[in-house]
């Protein structure tokens, strides 16, 4: 291995970073995103950072390995010592012989780590020359060891194609191939399995463990899921607001956990199965809605035989007959309750969402209380709009970033002609009241919000119209942990105040319980089980059910996955 770190003694850790301080440049002066962080990566550890989005995670891992922007951040002081080397003494070309080969990186998003138009055998050969003495063809096996290591099917195959054409999980043990390809001493991995869905994320973390364990490669994993910290973990250190506020082993933090922040961390995380032996969400406002009337139990969404495809245009981009995306699936969401449609990416749930709203496509029987979606005409879908509304996985892709947020949720207002100025601007004030805002910040714009804050919004402009029934397409999966919860209890809340029936859609397992009635479970297009929220998580009658609960990272440190079931932690 080439690069300047010398050899581990068993006096030294690894990797020791003491009294890490950076400051973020802004036209307003120097900001401070980290002040005084401290901790050590020991020899065959792995070491969770553990905390919320802005809480310093990334800057952290980023001035490890030097790879801070410096037009924007700086590091004002401290100590990054690899094995007794001075990372931050090292010249740049010198630096650049470490990266790669002593200390590697995975990012969280693998589409944007690798390079789109190179192959990713040559991406991989160009990372093992450019840290060891080989030449094409030994570089070339190296790789497809690499892929075979990293459990890639196709290993020769795969080494012609593109990113493109790998699928998320894919792409991610690409990447944790080309990071391990050299045998580095620390592995990086920033928010791995983030955006993969729950089944993928079990099989990288199992991944990472082995590898872990064949190579002898520490690991320094970032993460704001409690429940992979503890799947993970050896030693945890908790992060928030550029500082470490707790750091121990995994037992004790999770056990015995010192700081208030951590203790709110673990609450917030969603675990699976506390919903056991119930037949619906938790109750939140203390205050029941009082009881339906004989004959209200009625299904406000009526779904038969939806089909939606894609692909199948004519002239110049026909393409067959199209794929179908969802495939003849049937189901009811009944008044004031809660319908979790959960399954992988690709499964066909936000095709489901999008075409019950009539956004896209489809042919089948949609009916939303009494009102047929897809009934042509002039002003055919206006009634249906104010019956039913969606919130999507991204608010900020969903609000204009020209539009004040007062405006945004009057707009619907505007549109359906209900209320004048001053009506419309006590609405407003009431539904950003509603979501815990305050009605101030309608002069407010997007940008200007946290990403929990701009969900609420995006929730106060749903109820704006006062609707029967709101899809929630993945609606707190790019929230933290903390915010997640606050934005569940809000919908919780609302479904009680508001009698709102749900379509909720995520691939989520501990957030469906959480949140449902009743549960069906989606597979390529079809649903392959439907039931009571009960009866799917605590007598799943479907392998494929049984999987995805099984892969869910549990919060507790003395479990771990094997093989999708459980078993003790080694000691």
């Amino acid at each position: 291995m080439t690069g300047p770190v010398g050899a581990l003694t068993s006096s030294h850790p690894l990797l020791t970073v003491s009294d890490l301080t950076v400051d973020a440049l802004t036209d307003r002066g120097a900001k401070r995103v980290l002040d005084g962080v401290s901790f050590a990566l020991k020899a065959g550890e792995t070491l969770c950072l553990a905390g919320e989005s802005g809480s310093g995670k990334s800057v952290t891992s980023l001035s490890i390995m030097r790879l801070l922007p410096r037009a924007s951040l700086r590091v004002v002081s401290g100590s990054i010592d690899l094995a007794g080397t001075e990372l931050t003494r090292l010249s740049d070309r010198a630096m650049r012989a470490v990266r790669g080969g002593d200390i590697a990186m995975i990012f969280q998003e693998p589409m944007t780590s690798l390079n789109p138009v190179m192959s990713i055998g040559a991406q991989l050969i160009e990372a093992i020359r450019t840290h060891q003495p080989m030449d094409e063809r030994a570089a070339r096996a190296r790789a497809l060891q690499m892929l075979d290591a990293v459990h890639i099917s196709q290993a020769e195959r795969r080494l012609s194609q593109y990113p493109h054409e790998l699928s998320g999980g894919m792409r991610q043990r690409v990447m944790i191939g080309m990071a391990l390809s050299c045998q580095p001493k620390v592995l990086i991995a920033d928010e791995p399995t983030t955006a993969l869905d729950v089944t993928v994320q079990a099989q990288i973390l199992k991944l990472i463990r082995e590898l872990k364990s064949e190579f002898g490669t520490s690991v320094l994993l970032i993460t704001h899921d409690m429940g992979v910290v503890a799947e993970m973990a050896d030693r945890v250190a908790v992060m928030k607001e550029g500082r470490i506020v707790e750091i121990g082993g995994a037992v004790d933090v999770f056990e015995r956990p010192q700081a208030a922040y951590t203790r709110e961390l673990i609450a917030a995380v969603p675990r699976l199965g506390a919903r056991a032996g119930t037949d619906g969400p938790p109750r939140v406002t203390g205050e029941a809605r009082a009881p339906m009337a004989e004959g209200e139990d009625f299904p406000i969404l009526t779904v038969r035989d939806l089909t939606v495809s894609y692909g199948g245009g004519a002239g110049w981009f026909r393409a067959g007959q199209g794929h179908a995306a969802v495939e003849a699936i049937s189901f009811d969401v009944m008044a004031g309750k809660t319908l979790g449609l959960v399954g992988e990416s690709g499964s066909g749930k936000s095709s489901t969402g999008k075409a019950v709203l009539g956004l896209t496509p489809f042919t089948g029987t949609v009916i939303i209380d009494g009102h047929v979606v897809g009934d042509h005409g002039p002003g055919a879908m206006r009634p249906i709009r104010r019956l039913a509304q969606m919130i999507f996985q991204d608010p900020y892709a969903s609000l204009d970033p020209r539009m004040t947020v007062g405006a945004a949720i009057a707009e619907p207002l505007i549109i359906h002609r209900i209320g004048d100025k001053a009506d419309r601007a006590d609405r407003v004030a009431d539904l950003l009241r509603r979501v815990g805002l305050m009605p101030d910040v309608a002069s407010r714009y997007p940008h200007e919000f946290s990403g929990g804050q701009r969900q609420r919004i995006c929730i106060a402009r749903a109820l704006a119209l006062r609707p029967k029934l709101i899809v929630a397409d993945e609606s707190v999966a790019a929230l933290d942990v903390s915010v997640r919860a606050r934005v569940l209890d809000l919908m919780l809340e609302l479904q009680e105040t508001e009698g709102l029936a749900y379509l909720f859609i995520s691939h989520d397992m501990a957030v469906i319980e959480r949140m449902s009635h009743s549960v069906a479970v989606m597979k390529s297009g079809k649903i392959v089980e439907i039931g009571s929220r009960r009866e799917v998580f605590e007598a799943p009658r479907e392998t494929y059910t049984r999987e995805l609960i099984a892969a869910v990272p549990l919060p507790v440190p003395a479990m771990k996955h094997v093989e999708g079931e459980t078993a003790p932690a080694l000691s």
